[in-house]
């Protein structure tokens, strides 16, 4: 539970910064235009709110609503997500949106948009800048890489140490190594100390090699025991830090990956066991462990959760860091930031797949990429990210959505001729069902997967 409140927390935070900011985008060109903002609120008061505020001789009320799916401000003279068609009926005044000439309306609309991108940029910025890049080569990671059957059938073997791509070297292990496989035709690597090349399609499926089980590459790492647990099963038959683990159920061990798909099939028998026989098999492993000097084998129940009770370190290579000053962070922290965003709509195309479909998230989704320990430096690369995400969802030409007020006022600009009132409340409709529709199909997957159906 408290580690629920603690990734819970940190959502609410990172949410609460970028609506503010978003919102805060529209507030600042609206005044500077001197158009008059009737609402500004942290989330939707559909019906009441839980907080208001109206400072004297101001036109706006400040406020906190109750239902967490974003935030608005209520500019005069516009068709929003108010829906307040009233005000539309009355004669055009001067402080109003809609009185106001396209250029500065375009301005006001993509002023949400502009604050998210810069902030990413600045968040990025500032991250370089404080903690510098740490990350391990993909070069130096001498024990190589364990592949799953599909890369081995392309000619990948594990213990293959991967270079580069016929377009560039690999720098560390991440989703853009990841992307430059599926895009390579062919992948430089060094196998027994030998330099060769892996020839490929160059168009394979993003999204299968990540979520395939296994996936298409990780990391082989040392089956070095980091710690064990006090009073696990671990610790019960006397593992100590420094063991290894050599073999479990007869099948030889040489690495952590190797480790986890012994695991993972006692995890499958147990999944499938029919009865208590079945299940106390599923949980019965014989295993054999220690050191060079001497080794033991031990037969264990394991309990209901197949946990042994011991660690590995995640990576027994050490990482290299760049560091930045002050004015050498701003170029290159766009530089990250427009890679993040690039990365992100390239991999769109995935999203109008089936398998696609059932990887959106929700609140559930975005909650569990923060860690279940408080991390300022995870919780900044995360809002960072988010403020990306939530300036390129915005710009889509969705109305509801700034993109969908975007289009029309292109459209306006070029054609002279403004869409009809009744047209823009029949589309501000119809986008806010489609983002509705999106939101429940996110949260609906969110809640299948805890099921175990998706």
């Amino acid at each position: 539970m408290e580690i629920f409140f603690i990734k819970l927390l940190q959502l609410v935070l990172a949410l609460s910064i970028l609506i503010l900011l978003h919102e805060g985008g529209h507030f600042v060109f609206a005044k500077l235009f001197g158009v008059r903002v009737e609402k500004f609120y942290m989330f939707f008061d559909w019906k009441f709110s839980l907080f208001k505020y109206k400072p004297k001789n101001s036109d706006t009320e400040y406020g906190i609503g109750w239902l967490p799916l974003g935030g608005y401000c209520k500019i005069s003279g516009m068709i929003d997500e108010s829906f307040d068609t009233e005000q539309m009926k009355r004669p055009a005044q001067p402080w109003e949106f809609r009185t106001k000439p396209a250029w500065q309306r375009l301005l006001i609309m993509v002023g949400g948009v502009l604050v998210n991108f810069v902030l990413a940029l600045f968040i990025y910025s500032m991250i370089l800048f404080y903690w510098g890049e740490s990350y391990v080569p993909v070069k130096d990671m001498t024990m190589g890489m364990k592949f799953n059957q599909e890369a081995k059938a392309y000619g990948f073997q594990d213990g293959d140490i991967l270079v580069g791509t016929d377009k560039r070297a690999f720098k560390n292990f991440s989703a853009d190594m990841y992307r430059d496989i599926s895009e390579a035709h062919r992948v430089d690597i060094i196998r027994d100390g030998k330099a060769m090349s892996i020839q490929l399609p160059g168009d394979l499926n993003l999204l299968n090699m990540i979520k395939s089980q296994p996936s298409f590459v990780q990391p082989l790492l040392s089956n070095q025991i980091d710690s064990v647990l006090p009073g696990s099963t671990a610790y019960k038959i006397g593992m100590k830090k420094g063991d290894y683990v050599y073999c479990i159920d007869g099948k030889a061990v040489s690495s952590y990956n190797e480790f986890i798909d012994m695991m993972a099939r006692h995890t499958d028998m147990l999944t499938t066991a029919k009865n208590r026989e079945d299940s106390i098999k599923a949980r019965t492993a014989t295993i054999v462990f220690g050191n060079e000097k001497m080794r033991y084998t031990a037969k264990v129940v394991l309990h209901s959760n197949l946990k042994l009770g011991i660690t590995y370190r995640a990576s027994q290579y050490k990482p290299v860091t760049t560091r930045y000053g002050f004015f050498e962070s701003f170029p290159a922290g766009i530089r990250y930031g427009w890679n993040v965003l690039t990365s992100y709509i390239d991999d769109l195309k995935y999203v109008f797949t089936a398998e696609g479909a059932k990887s959106l998230g929700g609140f559930g989704t975005i909650g569990n990429l923060f860690p279940a320990e408080w991390n300022w430096l995870v919780f900044w690369q995360m809002t960072a990210f988010l403020s990306i995400i939530l300036a390129f969802m915005n710009i889509l030409p969705i109305p509801a959505l700034d993109g969908g007020h975007v289009l029309f006022l292109l459209y306006e600009i070029i054609t002279r001729r403004k869409p009809s009132e009744e047209f823009m409340i029949r589309a501000e409709y119809v986008g806010f069902g489609i983002v509705l529709l999106l939101l429940i199909v996110a949260n609906l997957n969110d809640i299948l997967r805890q099921l175990g159906i998706l």
